[in-house]
């Protein structure tokens, strides 16, 4: 491999799998690399690929902005300068601190741990609605499932408005992918657009009932004042396009990559299912590494800075490649090894720390460890029937089907 065959921006090549290959040769020959423009809309941006790198940058909002450009390598800015869609993971402190004050209300531990016996019920539910058919598609019917009722829950709406949150979320992240987006780009990212204004329409039609009729959930938390803040008109709308998207999207993906892995290695689900209890949560924290669903975040430089001892320049666009950082060599023993027992393991699939850390984390990992307790617990024997069918993006490593076949408990 050379430099020159490097292209981290083809959907098409994500479709086809991790380019672990690319990345693997960029983490060891060029960790700080000056990748070209080679999409639409695309920036030519510098590839970060090694553990120390992301979790620095990640860190540092100051010099490493996510406001200036936005966090995906498409620059959005309309003829005016201004970003369609800027959500919570689009701006910098100070603004960001204090918008993630607010929605934190909604996911403090005590706020998390209320929904766990429930999602307890509800995924029992809908395993043994999916093992009674025997056959099924495990993404759409079961990894997709549960993060769409949490994301129910949360927003205290009805249970069957969650497969709208399913079309409008597909639509928006998966607009690259010719089974969720039709037509030219110009095309699709008007139909991404427009699912996102449903959600905007949805969000305030969900605030205006909840200000006539307050409930104790996270919406009337969200949008009561409390010492002079709550949450604007446009920033709820905003906040549950993130929730739709971020805990829609990640959730099901690495449930679906950790299903996959354990069929994969039918060492790990022996060993898993020996002791379920025992290992649920280490092998949480390696189906998390391994999934890693936000393949990168990007950032904007607000200064000069020098990098292993390479210059970039202020405004240029730099790209954290968390999939990189999780197989980073230095920081993991046998990094392409999918071991549930692994143990510590400093994964950054949540992102490296700092003001972006993911919200939501405490509560996706619920979400993860139920699902495999629920689906483990009633079933003895879980095989690939058909092709996994990968989405084509090359910002979410999505799996958008795997045919299975299960035997009941």
């Amino acid at each position: 491999m050379q430099l020159s065959d490097i292209d981290l921006g083809s959907h098409d090549r994500w479709a086809e799998g991790v380019p672990h290959d690319q990345l693997t040769y960029l983490r060891h020959e060029a960790p700080v690399f000056r990748h070209p423009s080679t999409q639409d809309r695309m920036p030519e941006f510098w590839a970060l690929t090694r553990y120390e790198d992301v979790q620095a940058v990640n860190r540092d909002h100051e010099t490493f902005s996510s406001e200036a450009k936005g966090m995906i390598l498409v620059d959005t800015e309309d003829e005016n300068g201004e970003r369609p869609v800027k959500t919570m993971i689009d701006t910098d402190p100070p603004e960001h601190t204090r918008l993630r004050r607010l929605v934190n209300r909604g996911f403090t531990p005590r706020m998390v741990s209320q929904f766990a016996e429930h999602y307890h019920q509800v995924t029992q539910q809908i395993v043994d609605a999916a093992v009674e058919k025997g056959d099924f598609d495990f993404v759409t019917e079961l990894a997709a499932e549960l993060p769409l009722v949490a994301i129910a829950e949360i927003l205290g709406v009805p249970l069957e408005d969650r497969h709208k949150l399913f079309d409008w979320t597909n639509r928006l992240v998966g607009n690259t992918d010719p089974e969720y987006g039709e037509g030219n780009e110009e095309e699709r990212q008007q139909d991404a657009m427009e699912a996102a204004m449903e959600i905007y329409g949805y969000a305030t039609n969900l605030a205006e009932q909840r200000r006539t009729e307050p409930r104790d959930d996270v919406v009337t938390k969200l949008i009561t004042d409390v010492d002079g803040e709550a949450l604007g008109h446009h920033d709820f709308e905003l906040f549950v396009l993130l929730l739709s998207v971020a805990g829609n999207e990640t959730t099901r993906n690495a449930i679906s990559h950790g299903l996959l892995a354990l069929m994969e290695n039918p060492d790990q689900m022996a060993l898993l299912r020996e002791d379920v209890p025992g290992r649920i949560d280490t092998a949480v924290e390696e189906i998390l590494r391994w999934a890693c669903p936000v393949i990168y975040f990007r950032r904007t430089a607000m200064r000069d800075v020098t990098i292993r001892g390479v210059d970039i320049a202020e405004g240029d666009a730099v790209a954290m490649y968390y999939i990189s950082a999780n197989r980073d060599e230095e920081v993991f023993a046998d990094p392409f090894t999918f071991d549930i027992t692994r143990n510590p393991n400093e994964h950054i699939a949540f992102g490296g720390g700092g003001a972006h850390f993911c919200l939501g984390a405490n509560l996706a990992r619920l979400e993860l460890k139920i699902m495999f307790e629920e689906l483990l617990a009633r079933t003895s024997d879980i095989q690939l029937t058909g092709d996994v069918q990968r989405l084509r993006s090359n910002f979410i490593n999505g799996i958008k089907h795997i045919p299975v076949s299960v035997t009941p408990a």
